[in-house]
């Protein structure tokens, strides 16, 4: 069971929860940064941080399925974005809004950061997700 948390004395988010707590006994996955690498591993989006958003979710997605779980199931998140400009942070968490991922929602840090691991990089996604006892069912 997952618990999410607005807490009534701090402002209120607008798309994520102040704290997500998971019942003892439950299976959780604990996700590396979702990069924006095709399946070749090229950058997908370069110089698109949006765009780069879009294939970061997506392979976020992939991981989630490999361990049976998905984005509804996800708990916490930290958004990297190399930027220092707050509308570019901003144009990334709506992708990750309109992805579903903040279907909860779930606890999530948004930063800006000057560097990522991969020449060309701008957008990593590290999650932390409950893996249910049955596995949820594709929409594909």
């Amino acid at each position: 069971m997952i618990q999410r948390v607005t807490v009534p004395g701090l402002f209120p988010p607008p798309t994520y929860s102040h704290a997500s707590v998971v019942e003892t006994g439950t299976k959780l996955a604990f996700l590396a940064g979702a990069v924006p690498l095709d399946a070749d591993g090229k950058i997908v989006g370069a110089g698109d941080p949006v765009r780069q958003a879009g294939q970061v979710m997506a392979n976020l997605g992939e991981q989630l399925r490999a361990v049976g779980s998905d984005l509804a199931h996800v708990v916490s998140t930290d958004v990297y974005v190399v930027s220092s400009e707050p509308a570019v942070l901003s144009a990334v968490w709506e992708v990750v809004e309109a992805s579903g991922l903040s279907t909860g929602p779930h606890s999530s840090t948004l930063l800006g950061v000057a560097c990522l691991g991969y020449t060309g990089q701008l957008v990593e996604i590290t999650a932390t997700a409950v893996v249910p006892e049955t596995p949820p069912t594709s929409a594909a």
